[in-house]
């Protein structure tokens, strides 16, 4: 545990409101998300001992259910993200470097970092006024060999798709418990998600015989028949989910992201028939589409051009996410793509202090 009385500069929090024409552009109306943001840079105390300097600057991609802003709160007998790179720094494990803490936030609970027309173009946000509107402001070194983002869950899995898709932007990358081989974190919750799901369905469930072919008849093809916008406005009006319903608010979200329609009901399909659980395959592809462990080779020549790729996972995930991290690993190994990649006796939950591996790492890939 870290005692909260440290001895060390802090440095300082700088709180802006960006107003983002990306996210006003891109955002559905059935989401109403604000494209007003709270964006939040940590400057380390350097920035201010030392006018003329500039400095490497690390983008934190928080997991789903969270933004940026949970990462600068006060956390008793732990630490927040600037308190512990505070503290690295004193510790001389890495050099001063600027933080930003986007706000990525949806309704939908979380984000994956990428652009969908059912969640919004949040890469582009990230990429195309986010990054220039921090070089403008802050005393960066502008440019992507002194760049890099990191996050855990679904943030490490926006770190590595930017590390691929996005790679002119970042010069190095950290994913702890990215999400990666989606068979595995995704699928196997689907029939919890499945039954959740027909809570919400218009037409109630009666005792007796039933016709299967009625009853599939708006849900072969990965449309909503009305249950899922039910169980949305459901979830909208609650001070408190449950754990199945936190889980499938969580596929509702990534389903969204990953297969968005804009001819769907509600601007993206789901990848079972809502009513029998059989996979539609066709919509299942474009989930495949997205995986991580499926994109190494279309962009290899991007992950070659990284400073620097980290990669670890708890070998007791409960979302089995290690899986996923060791097939991500033997396929950039494959390719020839230089990494690292740690595992290490824990879960998904509460890791933070992995943090204590990356961020040195980051540092000393990006450092001037």
């Amino acid at each position: 545990m870290a005692l909260k009385r440290p001895g060390w500069p802090m440095g300082r929090i700088v709180t802006v409101e960006f107003d983002s024409k990306i996210l006003r552009a891109s955002i559905p109306k059935l989401l109403g998300d604000p494209h007003r943001r709270v964006l939040t840079i940590w400057l380390p105390p350097q920035y201010d001992q030392q006018p003329a300097q500039r400095f490497p600057v690390l983008f934190d991609l928080v997991g789903f259910m969270g933004s940026g802003l949970s990462h600068v709160n006060w956390r008793g007998f732990d630490e927040n993200v600037p308190e512990r790179v505070a503290r690295l720094i004193h510790q001389r494990k890495m050099g001063p470097t600027i933080i930003v803490f986007p706000d990525c936030f949806t309704a939908l609970g979380g984000n994956q970092y990428i652009n969908s027309s059912a969640v919004g173009d949040y890469a582009d946000y990230l990429t195309r006024e986010l990054i220039p509107f921090v070089d403008k402001q802050f005393r960066t070194l502008a440019s992507r060999d002194h760049r890099g983002c990191f996050g855990k869950s679904s943030g490490g899995y926006g770190a590595i798709i930017h590390g691929m898709k996005y790679a002119k932007y970042w010069g190095a990358v950290a994913s702890h418990s990215g999400d990666a081989y989606f068979d595995f974190v995704y699928m196997s919750d689907w029939p919890r998600t499945l039954t959740e799901l027909t809570k919400h369905k218009t037409k109630k469930r009666v005792k007796g015989v039933i016709d299967v072919s009625a009853e599939e008849k708006d849900v072969t093809n990965g449309m909503d028949d009305g249950r899922i916008k039910n169980f949305l406005s459901h979830a909208w009006r609650e001070d408190k989910l449950n754990e199945a319903e936190g889980h499938a608010l969580m596929l509702i979200a990534m389903a969204a992201t990953y297969d968005p329609d804009p001819k769907a009901p509600l601007g993206f399909r789901v990848p079972f028939n809502l009513e029998t659980g059989e996979v539609i395959e066709s919509r299942r592809k474009n989930w495949q589409k997205h995986d991580p462990i499926n994109l190494v080779d279309k962009y290899k020549t991007q992950l070659k051009s990284l400073h620097g790729i980290f990669i670890d996972c708890g070998w007791r995930d409960q979302y089995h996410i290690h899986y996923g991290a060791r097939i991500l690993s033997k396929r950039l190994k494959l390719a020839g793509i230089q990494h690292c990649y740690e595992e290490f006796n824990d879960t998904h939950s509460s890791v933070d202090y992995r943090m204590d591996e990356s961020l040195p790492f980051l540092y000393d890939a990006l450092k001037p």
